[in-house]
């Protein structure tokens, strides 16, 4: 019973995760196919690939020597970071302060920049084309192996976490295969907001456990963590819409034309898959930190401590999404 518990919500979270950043790389690939021609498109994915499984293989051996109460520190944290910035922009999207990610939208603004794009001869390199889509794999395809790569490492079920990625990655294949179209209907911004929920309580259980928190109830505490996080990002959500009516409305940033330097944008996304607000990625870290510090020195029970501690990361999360209104 318990080995399922663990397993499921594992499987479930890569899969959702897995789902949504293939549905963004197939969006792309399909606007290169379809306007640059499929032979480069192709190529540029494979070798995009190629370098991920090498990652994999690199990444996930290495961590297997780290003592897992390290692993769980280090992974948890980088995990909370993540899902925590997935969660505020889930929230801030749900409560019309950004929009609303649509595949049909990305598509055609994408397709409009390849047209702009310099075309090659027939036979000839495309950069464009193969660039192009050995960005998007990457970008897209580094945070899923991180996914898989945390959620196997700190539990122990890379086979849960990789079942789920491979899985999601067969139906996208196979539906964009079928449809030679994005798929502009998959629920990706409620994906998004699951996601962000289920990392955050993962995140949150796993540098518990790193830092020498006892959990009241153990792994089952996973469970009241998901809803807790649920409960606060409904509640994040209604003060984000009613604040919304008093302030301004943001205003777009302009899109910026395909750049073709592949390594400077990959470093900086990569910084971004844990960094999309300072305040909060600096917020969690010295929350960590002084969690850490101060634990040995609490009289207080494990569930006042437990409490507390998740109380100061929604605190975090409360302030950086609603300081967009001030």
């Amino acid at each position: 019973m318990m080995q399922l518990f663990q397993v499921g919500p594992t499987f479930i979270t890569a899969f959702m995760a897995a789902l949504v950043e293939f549905v963004e790389a197939l969006t792309v690939i399909l606007a290169v196919g379809s306007i640059r021609g499929w032979r480069y498109a192709l190529i540029g994915s494979l070798s995009a690939l190629g370098v991920l499984c090498l990652l994999v293989l690199v990444f996930g051996q290495s961590l297997s020597l780290i003592p897992l109460t390290l692993v769980q520190l280090i992974v948890g944290t980088l995990i909370l970071l993540f899902g925590l910035r997935w969660l505020r922009k889930a929230i801030l999207r749900a409560s019309g302060v950004i929009p609303l990610h649509d595949e049909a939208t990305a598509f055609a603004k994408e397709s409009t920049l390849l047209k702009q794009c310099h075309t090659t001869h027939q036979g000839t390199f495309d950069k464009v084309a193969f660039l192009t889509t050995f960005k998007i794999v990457m970008l897209e395809g580094v945070e899923v192996i991180f996914i898989v790569i945390a959620l196997g490492a700190s539990g122990h079920l890379y086979h849960s976490a990789i079942l789920g990625a491979i899985s999601a990655l067969i139906i996208v294949l196979a539906l964009g295969l079928a449809l030679h179209r994005p798929l502009s209907t998959v629920p990706e911004n409620a994906l998004k907001f699951c996601v962000g929920i289920l990392l955050a309580a993962f995140g949150t259980f796993w540098v518990g456990e790193g830092i020498g928190l006892q959990w009241p109830t153990a792994d089952w505490t996973i469970v009241w963590l998901i809803i807790s996080y649920f409960i606060a990002a409904q509640l994040l959500i209604y003060a984000s819409q009613k604040a919304s009516k008093k302030s301004m409305p943001l205003i777009k940033k302009a899109v910026s034309p395909i750049k073709l330097n592949v390594i400077g944008i990959i470093g900086q996304q990569l910084l971004k898959l844990f960094v999309d607000d300072l305040l909060l990625a600096i917020g969690i870290i010295v929350w960590i930190i002084l969690a850490w510090l101060l634990m040995p020195y609490l009289t207080l029970t494990y569930s006042v401590i437990a409490s507390l501690f998740w109380l100061g990361l929604t605190a975090l999360l409360s302030i950086t999404v609603l300081k967009i209104k001030a």
